[in-house]
């Protein structure tokens, strides 16, 4: 029997009045639906990073700071991701960004997708997300959930405040292709990284 794929949900934006629970906690709700993954929360928030400042990459030497060695800890126990991702300035955020710099090994041949929102979905923010992911040796899903335009200005409590169910089919179709890819590709990951043990 073949070992379900463990998944972080990784909040990417840590500001006090930050939108990224409302996502997140959907993508959970749509993850914990199937029976072919086990899916964990993993809050940026919990992880007090520093900017990095070590002398290299843990690809190169170990880090010495204590809450960059818990991260790759955390990390280290998943074999995929799906990162919840607000667009700053057509990008990620910079925490998001500082952590993904914080860790390397943990990265490496594990796929990822994502839900984004801003007011084009954070399609920018995704794809920038996905050349970094690329030089960190991870596997981007070609599908991640948008949620942009008039979907964006009726859940965002700036705006129309509503429920994010309120708008949930138009989400449904990619959050399934999202998570069909992300199990696909973490179970060719895994059995691949099985037959080099």
């Amino acid at each position: 029997m073949t070992m379900k794929p463990r998944i972080a949900i990784i909040v990417g934006s840590t500001r006090p009045a930050r939108y990224a629970d409302a996502p997140t906690q959907w993508m959970l709700k749509q993850a914990d639906a199937r029976d072919d993954l086990d899916v964990e929360v993993v809050d940026l928030r919990d992880h007090p990073l520093p900017f990095f400042d070590e002398m290299a990459s843990n690809l190169w030497m170990p880090s010495h700071n204590p809450e960059a060695v818990r991260w790759q800890q955390t990390l280290d126990r998943f074999d995929g991701f799906i990162f919840v991702v607000a667009e700053y300035n057509h990008s990620i955020t910079g925490v998001l960004k500082n952590a993904l710099d914080q860790a390397y090994k943990e990265w490496v041949r594990k796929p990822f997708t994502a839900i984004a929102y801003g007011g084009l979905g954070g399609a920018r923010a995704v794809e920038h997300l996905r050349m970094i992911g690329i030089e960190l040796q991870m596997v981007p899903t070609r599908t991640a959930v948008h949620i942009g335009g008039s979907d964006f200005m009726t859940v965002h409590p700036m705006f129309g405040n509503q429920p994010i169910a309120t708008i949930e089919d138009h989400l449904l179709p990619s959050a399934k292709a999202a998570l069909d890819e992300l199990v696909w590709w973490a179970k060719a990951t895994m059995a691949a990284k099985a037959t080099e043990a």
